[in-house]
């Protein structure tokens, strides 16, 4: 009898939310999805270069493409989606994006493919992702109890950057094995695989309340800026992601050329050093769960950031024979840290922030922490032609490798969990952001 009162205890923490059956199918989908995703974010430069035969601009103007409709329509985004039941929103973002991308290689067996397609693929694509995303992270609290949101996140971020290992690996061997056009047809079959998923689950999500007379997509817009920027806890963590994200793609959109270049690496070793970055990114989904249990989720996301960060400076002393490691230990750790912060701050912004504004909240933040990507890459470039790689590389670890001190000079470094709900806002600032 004790045995078997012990079985079932351990079985739930072996296998914790996906013992549940409805947030196990959405893991699925999701998984199934980020596979093909991480297969098309090679295939789709590689048709464009190899096929179509294009410049290194036309490559560049394919990935901003991608990047754009966050900054176009991230924040009407956030408000329609909270006018709206987040489950057919995310169906619709699905089929979409499989119908786009099964196009690409419809018309390139057609004879018929050309570089506008594809810019169109990217940017419908790019609209329906901006959708998706909102309405997926407003859609977990509605699966998951919000005891669950740490653990839920941590299993979603762990299949993401697992997939993104698996993907980028795969697609190669696809585009030799049946072309790079082949990748995007698996792609589109993995959002069929989504879609089969979330239409399969149970739970009941309610339906939103309409907008009060008056109430404009303008003044919800505007409601969902304020409480982002006028709240404490969510403030600096906008800007803590909006930095990190401009140090990063300014080392990354040069990390390539500056492992050939400078380093003198092959492309199997730069290949394999790229990897350690998404390899980093599964650790930290797999320790961010305990970690915020055993120190608190505040506590224990500021030890990891502070912790981590400075790895970043191993980056530009990479040399030759054995300096390589110094690159692997450095993308191997900065991935670990960034994925178990994402991981917390995500189950804390599901939690903390009322649900009629979650949508416009998600896309808010997502909107502002995008907005450096593309400045990034452009820094990172113009910076290379005028300073070097290796100088670049310093000024953008150097930038990176401090940025946890915005989050430990904030509210949170003196509280051991990150609070659960928004806290009370003074009678000014709340009547600020009413829409009436």
């Amino acid at each position: 009898m004790t045995s078997t009162g012990d079985a079932a205890p351990t079985r739930r923490r072996r296998f914790g939310v996906l013992r549940q059956r409805d947030f196990r199918l959405l893991w699925i989908g999701e998984t199934a999805s980020g596979l093909g995703t991480s297969i098309t974010g090679v295939a789709l430069p590689l048709i464009a270069v190899v096929v179509l035969r294009v410049d290194t601009f036309a490559v560049g103007l394919l990935a901003a493409v991608v990047w754009l409709p966050w900054l176009v329509i991230g924040l009407p985004a956030g408000a329609w989606v909270d006018r709206l039941r987040k489950r057919p929103v995310l169906v619709a973002g699905n089929l979409v994006s499989a119908a786009m991308y099964a196009s690409v290689p419809v018309a390139a067996w057609l004879g018929a493919l050309t570089f506008a397609h594809l810019l169109a693929v990217a940017a419908v694509c790019g609209v329906a992702t901006v959708f998706f995303s909102t309405a997926y992270h407003a859609y977990v609290p509605a699966v998951l109890d919000g005891r669950d949101l740490l653990e839920g996140n941590a299993r979603l971020q762990g299949s993401e950057a697992a997939t993104r290992v698996i993907g980028r690996g795969a697609a190669g061997l696809v585009a030799d094995a049946f072309g790079a056009v082949s990748g995007l047809l698996i792609d589109a079959v993995t959002f069929v695989v989504s879609t089969a998923c979330l239409l399969s689950l149970r739970v009941r999500e309610p339906v939103p309340a309409a907008p009060a007379r008056g109430d404009t997509l303008r003044r919800q817009i505007g409601e969902g800026l304020r409480f982002v920027v006028h709240d404490r806890y969510l403030r600096p963590m906008v800007m803590y992601g909006a930095l990190v994200n401009l140090a990063l793609m300014g080392y990354q959109g040069i990390q390539i050329v500056f492992l050939v270049r400078t380093v003198g690496a092959n492309a199997a070793t730069v290949g394999g050093l790229i990897m350690a970055g998404s390899l980093g990114g599964i650790a930290g989904a797999l320790i961010a769960t305990a970690v915020g249990r055993r120190f608190g989720t505040a506590r224990g996301m500021l030890l990891l950031q502070l912790v981590t960060g400075p790895f970043a400076l191993l980056l530009p002393l990479t040399t030759p024979g054995p300096g390589l490691l110094l690159f692997a230990v450095g993308s191997f750790t900065v991935g670990a840290g960034i994925v178990a912060c994402n991981i917390v701050l995500g189950g804390f912004r599901q939690s903390y922030c009322p649900p009629h504004l979650l949508g416009r909240v998600v896309a808010t933040t997502m909107m502002l922490n995008h907005s450096t990507i593309p400045i990034g890459s452009l820094l990172g470039g113009f910076l290379g032609d005028l300073l070097g790689l290796r100088p670049t590389m310093w000024i953008m670890a150097g930038l990176l490798a401090p940025c946890s001190l915005i989050l430990a000079l904030s509210p949170m470094r003196s509280r051991r969990d990150l609070p659960g709900a928004s806290e009370p806002r003074p009678a000014a600032t709340v009547q600020g952001s009413q829409t009436k």
